[in-house]
């Protein structure tokens, strides 16, 4: 299978299930992990309360694939997604999927697409139903691919901002004032995030001592790969760190080594919890 950045991804969107404000920023968040070579999107395009996702799928390059209701108050949206699935899975065209919804009815069509050898990303609602959860590969909250999309958003915006006044503001001639020595400008550093829950450090502490060397040391990495194994919907984001490495920096248990390698400006980042090897 290709690396994990070169992924052909198919995106399977349920938008009775999907948040239409955010579809933007699910669609960035896919980038991360693959392309997207198939991009659809189901429901029954007849009713008014589907109208407004026109000019976002136009936006996004998605295709709309028109389900009727066929008996009021049943989904029909999910069985037509789940045939285009199979139908995609068996041309053998892609090599993973991203099923966006908040749905449970498609935990099996997860465990099918991976028991097949695919690559399973879901992308839902923080009230998704942990069997659809624990279906995927990994599984990303749609409430927290906003709100880092709102920040890099605001930062962008921020900057520009003072990029500009720096420009428009005068600066004084050199014969009328003394020149200043400019002061150290220190880099902001990422604001402590909330706080990380017990379990969520001792499933941390678990994962690093299964791929512990004999000096306790595991490898950021491949650490970061087992807690999504091991937990789906692990993320960084989800406890407001932009990155693992931040976020097990940030807990006194853990003994952070940043060492270098033979080529210049890299570094391996390892681990080791300091309880444990006590």
């Amino acid at each position: 299978m290709a690396e994990q950045t070169d992924l052909r991804l198919a995106v399977l969107i349920d938008a009775d299930n999907a948040p239409r404000s955010a579809i933007g920023d699910v669609m960035a968040e896919v980038a991360v992990y693959g392309t997207p070579t198939i991009k659809r999107i189901y429901g029954d395009w007849t009713t008014p309360n589907l109208a407004s996702w026109k000019p976002l799928l136009l936006e996004n390059a998605i295709t709309p694939v028109q389900q009727y209701g066929y008996t009021t108050g049943k989904n029909s949206t999910d069985s037509a997604m789940i045939i285009d699935a199979m139908d995609i899975l068996y041309t053998g065209q892609v090599d993973g999927f991203v099923l966006v919804s908040s749905d449970s009815d498609f935990t099996r069509l997860a465990i099918r697409l991976r028991e097949a050898g695919k690559k399973v990303y879901g992308m839902g609602e923080k009230k998704t139903p942990s069997p659809f959860i624990v279906a995927c590969d990994k599984f990303v909250y749609i409430e927290v691919i906003r709100s880092a999309a709102e920040q890099a958003r605001a930062a962008e915006a921020k900057a520009e901002e003072e990029s500009r006044a720096a420009e428009t503001r005068e600066e004084p001639k050199a014969a009328d004032k003394p020149v200043k020595a400019k002061k150290a400008v220190k880099k902001k550093e990422e604001q402590p995030g909330p706080h990380v829950p017990k379990a969520v450090v001792e499933l941390i502490a678990d994962a690093v001592e299964t791929m512990a060397d004999e000096d306790g040391y595991a490898f950021m990495s491949d650490l970061g790969n087992l807690l999504v194994k091991k937990q789906p919907d692990f993320d960084p984001r989800n406890f407001g760190f932009s990155k693992l490495s931040k976020l097990v920096k940030s807990l006194p248990r853990f003994e952070v080594d940043v060492r270098k390698t033979d080529q210049p400006n890299v570094t391996n980042i390892y681990v080791r919890d300091k309880a444990r090897r006590a």
